[in-house]
């Protein structure tokens, strides 16, 4: 059982990093990311074209695409998503949706279907022994210490730093906060650019940690909302917890059966829909 919840920790760091992006959109802008897996395994293969078009290590790699999804995440919301904006979520999810299925299929006529792992030179196969049956993978701990980086980072800023205190103004009421003199176009735009600088780490390890095909999208952003939700939306430690949860939960069900895993992940989820539909640790406006 120790191995086991270690495993759904380890399983749940690399959860945190898909659902980041996703918490960090809806705090701010209550806008549902639906690519948001899509942008992950599009992350992966602008960081696997880095490698093998240019001849990149994984580090210099890293250091090309985020800057770019930054970039990207900017002019995306800048020009595209900040006019869906509104009471209605339904356009940003119709436009979020439209993107997905534009990404998997510009992914599929570049890539093919096959599935592709990033490079890593051994660093995947390494591991540390604890016990003489349990070893932690050496890739699987330092995504567990991005995640919690990641996580501290987020709230750092959001309760710590003036850009943070724009963001709750902007999240709390956009009209005060433009009388105040706030842009909410660009401070929307800033956050969705943090948010992508997110999803490209994510990309980036979900890519080192295992093999990744156009079509994983989906799955993905499964992942992160079931997340978000347990967690609770817009709350950074929240989200955290919510996917140390549906990671031990995910291993528990592996353990007792193979075919298990991921839908002992999705009763924790139902169950939490169910009894706390707010999530664990919610930080919406009531």
């Amino acid at each position: 059982m120790f191995e086991t919840i270690a495993q759904g920790l380890l399983l749940g760091a690399l959860y945190t990093l898909f659902a980041l992006g996703q918490s960090l959109m809806f705090g701010v802008m209550r806008l549902t990311n639906t690519a948001q897996g899509d942008f992950i395994i599009l992350g992966s293969f602008a960081a696997i074209a880095g490698i093998s078009v240019f001849g990149l290590s994984a580090l210099g790699t890293t250091l090309m695409v985020l800057p770019m999804a930054f970039a990207f995440g900017y002019a995306l919301q800048r020009y595209v998503l900040n006019g869906t904006l509104g009471r209605d979520p339904l356009p940003s999810l119709v436009v979020t949706f439209g993107l997905s299925i534009v990404i998997q299929n510009l992914l599929l006529e570049l890539f093919s279907a096959d599935p592709r792992s990033i490079e890593t030179g051994g660093l995947s196969s390494e591991g540390w022994a604890i016990t003489e049956s349990f070893s932690v993978g050496v890739l699987p701990f330092l995504i567990l210490l991005i995640a919690i980086a990641a996580t501290a980072a987020l709230q750092w800023l959001f309760t710590r730093t003036a850009i943070g205190r724009s963001f709750r103004a902007v999240s709390d009421d956009r009209e005060i906060a433009e009388l105040m003199g706030l842009n909410s176009g660009k401070v929307y735009a800033l956050a969705t650019a943090i948010a992508f600088v997110l999803i490209a780490v994510a990309g980036i390890l979900q890519g080192m940690r295992t093999t990744v095909s156009p079509a994983d999208g989906p799955l993905l952003l499964l992942f992160a909302f079931e997340a978000v939700i347990i967690g609770g939306m817009g709350s950074f430690w929240g989200t955290f917890v919510g996917a140390m949860i549906l990671g031990i939960a995910q291993q528990i069900g592996f353990r007792v059966d193979p075919g298990w895993g991921i839908w002992f992940g999705h009763l924790i989820f139902l169950a939490v829909l169910v009894m706390r539909p707010q999530g664990l640790f919610p930080k919406t406006r009531g």
